[in-house]
């Protein structure tokens, strides 16, 4: 009997390591998926492919795999069989002269995750027809898009690169990268901050701190700054996560320094040092333009509270506490209107609708619901007809902004990200799927699903140019999201 069972655990433990050796060939990896659980997750990815892919594209001239939906088996490149090294230069690709910006900050033109344009709403059973799907190096950036051309920063071995690839076919355009590596066993390696762009010129922070304005058509270095050096900052556990903002002549950034130097403004043509303000730890929310109570300012949420800055100056016009574990505010501010302002964070904390008074210059502020019905870890809620839509830790929830009630919460969809177009929401799982849900307050109705990508996937999605984008850690993939 006692032969009997040993050779029956033997059986277990022989398939187990089978499993999980076939797991592991497949590219899976145990990692923390985002509730901070171990989990099976995508490995990093293999630098050799995405390095000959690159060079063979620059030989070639060709594009990544195209066509067919999302559910087809068009392949991604079959790397070519040695590595090349990526130059520093390629050769300028042209562009038109006339250069548009349909997405050019992070999570759209006002970091809100509201699409202009129109999609589609019909997706084929299938999925949306795929353009093109490629390999990408590590990092949780998403996309800005500008003059036919998707641009991101990635983490490739041991350097962190600025990329520009053609919209319509993938192929990369040109390359910007510096020697630095952000390690952290939790969340993941690689750069945190989405890229910037304005007026032909692209603004990028790497995590480390490594802060760089490059001509958008050529990549070419205009000026850099290390904004964690400059301003005698301490990098935060989780790395530089907050996107540049464009505030007239000057781009804002968060270094989190001492003795008034944790918001900083720079000359955007030069890098010369404008200003600089509050002595107030960072956290991993990019600061915002808005207008509130009549006054055009920057919104930053730090580690302890949420406050409104001047923009020629950083003066403190109102502020609100606003602390959770760790400091870890993540989430973006959503503006009601005017004086309203919702925040929300994870990690047990919940959300809160404030009004935000100016009276002759006498700032106010009153929390006018708070609650835990809205949890944002690390992704923002979106703002549609009077109602917030977004991600209660890993379940979709529709809130009442008005009075803070939970119309609904269904749709498992992991610590992913959510966007909104055409009154619909555009849901990035934290698996690489892409759903569709309708946005309404009546009740949760998905409408389409389909794998995107493959990997823990904590990167926004874009629309632009009628074409999804998105990317993981590992890959990279467009879609046409078009109305027919």
């Amino acid at each position: 009997m006692l032969r009997t069972i040993a050779k029956a655990v033997a059986v277990v433990l022989v398939g187990g390591v089978l499993a999980i050796a076939g797991l592991y060939l497949a590219g899976v990896r145990v990692g923390l998926n985002g509730s901070g659980r171990p989990g099976f997750v995508s490995a990093p990815p293999d630098f050799n492919a995405l390095e000959a892919d690159r060079a063979r594209q620059r030989q070639e001239g060709t594009s990544p795999a195209p066509g067919g939906s999302a559910g087809s088996s068009a392949p991604v490149h079959e790397p070519a069989p040695i590595a090349a090294a990526l130059p520093e230069r390629p050769a300028p690709i042209p562009t038109p002269a006339s250069v548009d910006a349909p997405w050019p900050d992070f999570r759209g033109s006002h970091r809100d995750g509201r699409g202009a344009e129109a999609i589609r709403t019909d997706w084929p059973r299938d999925g949306l027809p795929r353009l093109w799907k490629q390999p990408v190096g590590l990092g949780y950036a998403s996309f800005v898009v500008a003059g036919g051309r998707a641009f991101t920063i990635e983490q490739r071995r041991l350097q962190e690169v600025v990329a520009a690839y053609d919209l319509q076919t993938g192929r990369e355009l040109w390359i910007s990268s510096w020697e630095g590596e952000f390690a952290e066993s939790m969340g993941g390696n690689g750069p945190r901050a989405t890229p910037t762009y304005h007026a032909g010129r692209l603004y990028t922070l790497g995590a480390l701190g490594e802060f760089r304005c490059l001509d958008a058509q050529t990549g070419a270095l205009i000026w850099r700054k290390n904004i964690l050096d400059d301003n005698s900052a301490t990098n935060l556990d989780w790395g530089m996560a907050a996107s540049p903002l464009i505030v007239d002549d000057t781009v804002v950034v968060l270094p989190g320094g001492p003795r008034g130097k944790s918001v900083v403004a720079y000359n955007k043509d030069t890098g010369a040092r404008v200003w600089s303000a509050l002595d107030d730890r960072q956290a991993y929310t990019s600061p915002m333009l808005v207008t509130l109570g009549g006054v055009r300012q920057i919104v930053v949420v730090t580690a302890t509270r949420a406050l409104g800055l001047t923009t020629n100056g950083g003066r403190v016009l109102w502020e609100y506490p606003w602390s959770t574990y760790s400091g870890i505010n993540v989430a973006q501010p959503v503006l009601l209107d005017d004086h309203r302002v919702f925040l929300s964070a994870g990690y047990d904390h919940g959300a809160a609708l404030i009004e935000v008074t100016n009276d002759a210059d006498h700032w106010s502020v009153r929390t006018v619901w708070e609650n835990n019905r809205m949890k944002n870890k690390f992704t923002s809620s979106v703002l549609l007809n009077g109602y917030l839509y977004g991600l209660d830790e890993s379940i979709l929830a529709c809130v009442e902004a008005e009075t803070g009630q939970l119309k609904w919460k269904a749709g498992r969809y992991g610590y992913g990200q959510v966007l909104l177009a055409s009154d619909h929401l555009v849901v990035l799982t934290e698996d690489g799927d892409v759903v569709l849900v309708r946005a309404m307050p009546e009740r949760h109705e998905e409408l389409a699903r389909f794998s995107a990508i493959e990997g823990k996937t904590w990167n926004h999605p874009v629309v632009a140019d009628g074409k999804l984008l998105v990317r993981n850690i590992r890959e990279m993939a467009a879609f046409d999201i078009r109305p027919k």
